[in-house]
């Protein structure tokens, strides 16, 4: 069958993703929840959801789109938005912007680089960032808070404190990766003080609506849904940028070739994704490959960019 893409002028998200669900419920093979959080461990690996909102707040969804989920490491990049638009290009002196090519939590390449994080997706890079707007806001995970619920227009977003716990009582690694870059000068605030703040951040629950509305001011170029700038444009696209080339683990190149969107993957099974002027999207469902991504959410991602023609090439 040949698929031909929709002129994006005359595109109708739903039928599109109720077309998509379709397809995903027919898939056999959906992946493994991740194992070491148990809220995580319990969830259905074949629960679906997925969300497309508009530059204007209009949503579409289909599936689970507005049951709440774990967020994990998709909040990497709100708080990295929320640093970047208080210190500017500083902070690119204390994270890197390229492909780590290891594990998410690897101590590998933080010892050969001098604690400097390849990227602030990784969990390295992610402490660093927290740590930095821990120290411009004095509670870096209020202030993601904050910010994700006045975007999503939903104030009763808040943290699972049972998965901050979880994460906590398994943070061991975390703690080490946090150390390792104290002892090079790369961390500001005490380390138990930042992997509180961190594990609350990495529980935010949210669904696929909520998260598709707060990614918006990625696709607006940095303009929040008030009207506000957060962003430079320029900065927007740096965002964007390391969303493709960094955002999906050690699976960015694999996630590009397929979707060819920026996106961020968490291992609770959700990814979110940005059409540059044109809409966001989240999908969420826990079953996920080898390398912590979503099976059937980065499926249905590229069958979404196939069947509409959206992405950034």
């Amino acid at each position: 069958m040949v698929i031909m893409a929709a002129p994006t002028s005359s595109l109708t998200f739903q039928p599109i993703l109720e077309r998509i669900a379709e397809e995903i419920g027919r898939t056999p093979g959906r992946g493994r929840p991740a194992d070491y959080i148990p809220a995580l461990a319990a969830r259905d690996p074949r629960a679906f959801g997925m969300a497309v909102a508009e530059l204007d707040g209009t949503v579409y969804g289909v599936g689970d789109w507005r049951e709440p989920f774990s967020t994990q490491s998709i909040t990497k990049v709100f708080t990295l938005a929320l640093d970047l638009a208080r210190e500017g290009d500083a902070l690119w002196e204390h994270v890197g912007r390229e492909p780590s090519g290891n594990p998410f939590n690897s101590l590998i390449q933080l010892e050969y680089e001098n604690g400097i994080p390849r990227n602030p997706f990784i969990n390295a890079g992610a402490l660093v960032v927290t740590d930095r707007l821990q120290t411009r806001t004095g509670d870096a995970a209020g202030e993601l808070l904050a910010f994700l619920r006045a975007e999503s227009g939903n104030p009763t977003l808040d943290f699972d404190q049972d998965i901050a716990a979880s994460e906590s009582a398994h943070g061991d690694r975390n703690a080490a990766l946090a150390h390792f870059m104290a002892s090079y000068g790369n961390i500001d605030n005490p380390v138990p003080a930042l992997l509180d703040q961190y594990f609350r951040q990495c529980s935010l629950t949210a669904s696929c609506a909520d998260l598709a509305l707060a990614t918006s001011f990625l696709a607006r170029h940095g303009v929040r849904a008030d009207g506000t700038r957060l962003l430079t444009r320029s900065q927007a696209k740096q965002i964007n940028a390391v969303m493709l080339t960094c955002g999906t683990y050690d699976a960015a190149g694999d996630f590009a070739y397929r979707v060819g969107l920026p996106g961020k993957s968490g291992v609770g099974g959700g990814i979110i994704a940005v059409v540059p002027g044109r809409c966001t999207l989240c999908v969420w469902s826990p079953g996920l490959d080898e390398r912590g991504n979503s099976v059937a959410g980065v499926a249905a991602l590229d069958r979404f960019t196939t069947l509409t023609g959206l992405s950034v090439f």
